[in-house]
């Protein structure tokens, strides 16, 4: 008897061992499987496989992969797909062409992995050709290419394969049109599929909130989670949290992404540095840094992406040097910075005027971490130089790219212009913008604003008047706030809000506080040729100011504003700081202390 047991047992124990591998696998234990491998005396391919498939979902371990195939005894189907998708994974995809043309035996998976592979990587065409010799075809097969041709952005084929998909109630196949149609920006069919789904899954409900907060829904973003997590039988996931927490930082919407956060911590998802991350990232686009900075310290595992999160946020409100220090401290627990990271930290040396370390950084990030400059650190380049008055560098910066331009950096050169009232260098910039967009605004705006500093009115007029003839229309400006969750709107001159009277009251209270403390209107921004005292009236009813009158006589004493803001007004600003150095203002019944924050959105 104890002999007949003994294969059993032994079985059983390789069993086991394979199992530990499998489970250490499956939580993400790389290292853990590795040693669960190493310890298993007698290994079968089984257990060979499961460490393969370690190896495939862990990027850049291809050799390891490889290595460990070669020494499988006997290698079968599963050993080969595994190897198949690595090398797709890691993008290798010549090498997994080479592959499954030598490989002795295909199953349907096999060929499922070929197609699905090719078309994630772009070669749809080649993905057909594959499918279409398949000996089998399953539903997987068909998802694969509708799937190809709707991230390729070729939606009209993606939809006849559709049609033709036998199973019409696969819930993979129409979640691939959802995102597709989401993807091409045409929300409307996104949604007509959504709605039209069979069975809709946690992955479906996904790419429609993310689809809305990529084409700038975000007001629908947050409504769908809401249904979401109030009547669909699904429970959300860190990608979910991430793309509506997105979404609450594009519509300034903070109280959404506090009860988001409440909500998190009652849950195990609020220990995902995923999610961590996104509610790091939503504070401080929300205005609320001091909220993002007890959350970053509270987090147990902060990886790149949450560093460069919080060096952002640091920037974004102006606290260069805070987040340079948060930079060192990066850099001295181990954490290796990536591209973005430069980003965040030479956006803090625009904001601090740190113009020559800003150099050194921009010139260290290939010498010493190997990392190549792209398009947004030369335009942090150039924000830098031109910030320093340094314009004629900032020029030579731009002719020396190695690639074409981004607009915002003609864009940058062309207000620095405005500022260091340089003619010369703003036609310039200014001729490039129109030759780019010659329907966009901000140029001939911006030149025009030149233009009027210098007190060059023919010329205003001659660009307005080719602004008219090229049927361009300039973006109008506007400024809104949440009050109790309701949020108002005010463009200049605003002559519609129900309280309009007691806000034009309250700016001139402000207005002759800030005579007191010394503000002097800066008149180079009221771009308009009238008499004085009417460009003073102009400026005090800008949008900024409207927004915040309205803040401070529709909240208790102590509340911070946070204004949001579609362009920037630099008299605006000029207020702002005369608002927060003397962070007072004297009403009737007492004193009241209120911060403002300006939030600058997006700038023209």
């Amino acid at each position: 008897m104890i002999l007949s047991r003994r294969p059993f047992l032994a079985n059983s124990a390789r069993s086991l061992t394979t199992a530990a591998v499998a489970a250490a696998v499956r939580r993400g234990d790389l290292a853990g499987a590795e040693d669960a491998f190493s310890s298993t005396p007698r290994k079968t391919t089984a257990t060979y496989n499961c460490l393969l498939a370690g190896y495939a979902r862990a990027p850049g371990r291809l050799a390891d992969a490889r290595y460990l195939f070669d020494r499988i005894p006997t290698p079968d189907a599963v050993s080969y797909n595994t190897l198949l998708s690595c090398h797709f994974a890691n993008g290798d995809v010549d090498g997994a062409r080479r592959l499954f043309s030598a490989m002795p035996v295909r199953d349907v998976a096999s060929w499922n992995t070929m197609v699905s592979g090719l078309s994630r990587s772009g070669a749809v065409e080649e993905a057909k050709a594959v499918f279409l010799v398949m000996p089998a075809r399953n539903s997987v097969s068909w998802n694969a290419m509708v799937s190809g041709f709707s991230c390729s952005g070729d939606m009209s084929t993606a939809e006849e394969w559709f049609r033709n998909a036998p199973e019409k109630r696969d819930t993979v196949l129409w979640t691939a049109m959802v995102s597709g149609y989401m993807d091409a920006g045409n929300v409307e069919k996104a949604i007509e599929y959504f709605e039209a789904m069979p069975l809709r899954n946690l992955v479906s409900w996904n790419a429609v909130v993310a689809g809305y907060v990529k084409n700038s829904h975000a007001d629908d973003a947050l409504r769908l989670f809401k249904t979401m997590v109030r009547d669909a039988n699904v429970q959300p996931n860190a990608s979910t949290l991430s793309s509506v927490l997105l979404g609450c930082s594009n519509f300034s919407a903070l109280g959404f992404g506090q009860q988001i956060h409440q909500w998190c911590m009652k849950l195990p998802l609020s220990r995902s540095v995923t999610v961590g991350t996104s509610l790091v990232s939503m504070y401080c686009k929300c205005g609320d840094l001091s909220s993002a900075c007890k959350l970053f310290g509270e987090m147990r595992t902060r990886d790149v992406v949450a560093w460069n999160a919080m060096v952002s946020g640091y920037a974004q409100h102006g606290d260069g040097k805070e987040a340079i220090n948060l930079f060192e401290r990066m850099k001295d627990e181990g954490i290796e910075p990536n591209w973005i990271t430069f980003v965040a930290v030479l956006t803090a040396c625009i904001h601090t005027g740190l113009c020559d370390f800003g150099i050194r950084c921009f010139e260290g990030m290939q010498e010493l971490y190997g990392i190549e400059p792209r398009v947004d650190h030369y335009s942090c380049m150039v924000d830098l130089l031109c910030r320093a008055g340094r314009l004629k560098r900032a020029v030579e910066l731009i002719i020396s790219m190695p690639f074409e331009p981004h607009p915002s950096a003609y864009g940058t050169l062309l207000a620095a212009c405005r500022v260091y009232k340089n003619l010369e260098f703003a036609e310039f910039a200014a001729g490039k913008l129109i030759e780019k967009d010659p329907y966009s605004a901000g140029a001939y705006v911006q030149l025009a604003n030149i233009y009027a500093v210098a007190n060059r009115w023919d010329d205003v007029s001659r660009v307005r008047r080719w602004m008219k003839d090229n049927a361009v229309v300039k973006t109008p400006g506007y400024s809104w706030i949440e009050i109790k969750g309701v949020m108002h709107e005010f463009r200049s001159n605003d002559r519609v809000h129900p309280q309009l009277h007691l806000i034009h009251e309250k700016l001139g209270q402000l207005e002759e506080r800030m005579k007191a403390m010394g503000y002097v209107p800066d008149l180079d921004f009221a771009l308009h040729d009238v008499d004085e005292s009417l460009k003073v009236q102009m400026l005090m009813r800008h949008s900024e100011k409207l927004a915040i009158a309205f803040g401070l006589i529709s909240t208790a004493p102590g509340i911070t504003l946070r204004i949001f803001k579609n362009l920037r007004d630099q008299d605006g600003h000029g207020v702002i700081k005369m608002a927060m150095a003397r962070a007072s203002f004297q009403d009737g019944d007492g004193r009241r202390e209120d911060c403002v924050k300006s939030v600058i959105n997006a700038d023209s």
